[in-house]
């Protein structure tokens, strides 16, 4: 059966709309991208206020923070096609830009991979960059169990979590190559939160979790009490609860 393409309103509407504002650019990174080298683009503004945001500044005062002209990054990046293998787009979140297809598209066609970071909030973007295949990875953050006591603490507002639901669940259908993530703490996430997460994420490709430091937190007395999961307890948090409910390979 011959392909069915979708015709993308988001894409042509992005042409009516400026681009995002680049606020930070790593050049060379070995982390943001799990077996690639990538850049990474920061991006102004975000519909959470987490508690544990590390990148805060961004939301809270995006206006302090120098903006980076699109065209000066890709000239920068120019050089660095076939070495560098794909371009993080992270904030922020990046899906609140309704310019981002626009933005997208010139780093594709500058001859990078696009990974695009997200909180989940904004499905029918998420939806339609993968139906027009600009995006090569998607990356959703799961800030607890999805009941809104649990996503509201951690989030720093009030979620509508059946768009963030509806992005999990988009993702773990196998529309395109994903990962999850998980920023966890003790006194939020423990046994009994750690297990819900994984029944909801039961299936998905990848599930990383990682440690929430206190001391880069955006507002360290909303966590309360309390210190960090260790090094080591992440790592068998990993192998014994984070890596079994992963059934699927990415594509």
């Amino acid at each position: 059966m011959p392909e069915t393409r979708i015709k993308s309103p988001l894409k042509k509407a992005g042409k009516n709309h400026s681009l995002p504002e680049i606020k930070g650019f790593i050049e060379t990174s070995f982390l943001d991208w799990k077996g690639f080298i990538s850049s990474v683009l920061f991006l102004p503004g975000c519909n959470f206020a987490c508690p544990f945001c590390h990148n805060f500044q961004l939301v809270s005062d995006p206006a302090s923070v120098a903006t980076l002209p699109v065209d000066w990054v890709l000239e920068r990046l120019g050089p660095f096609a076939g070495w560098i293998d794909g371009v993080v787009i992270t904030g922020g979140e990046p899906t609140l830009h309704p310019g981002l297809p626009l933005f997208i598209e010139k780093f594709r066609q500058a001859g990078f991979k696009i990974k695009l970071d997200t909180n989940g909030t904004n499905p029918a973007m998420v939806k339609q960059l993968v139906a027009d295949k600009m995006v090569d990875l998607v990356a959703m953050d799961i800030k607890a169990p999805t009941d809104q006591l649990s996503y509201r603490r951690a989030a720093g507002k009030v979620v509508d979590l059946e768009k963030v639901l509806e992005t999990m669940a988009f993702l773990k259908s196998g529309a395109c190559a994903h990962e999850f993530r998980s920023t966890i703490w003790p006194a939020w996430h423990g046994v009994k939160e750690l297990a819900e997460m994984a029944d909801q994420l039961q299936g998905c490709q990848a599930w990383s979790l990682q440690a929430l430091n206190p001391e880069t937190a955006w507002n360290p007395e909303a966590l309360g009490m309390g210190k960090p999961y260790t090094a080591e307890q992440i790592a068998d948090l990993q192998r014994e609860l984070a890596d079994p409910v992963c059934k699927k390979e990415m594509k």
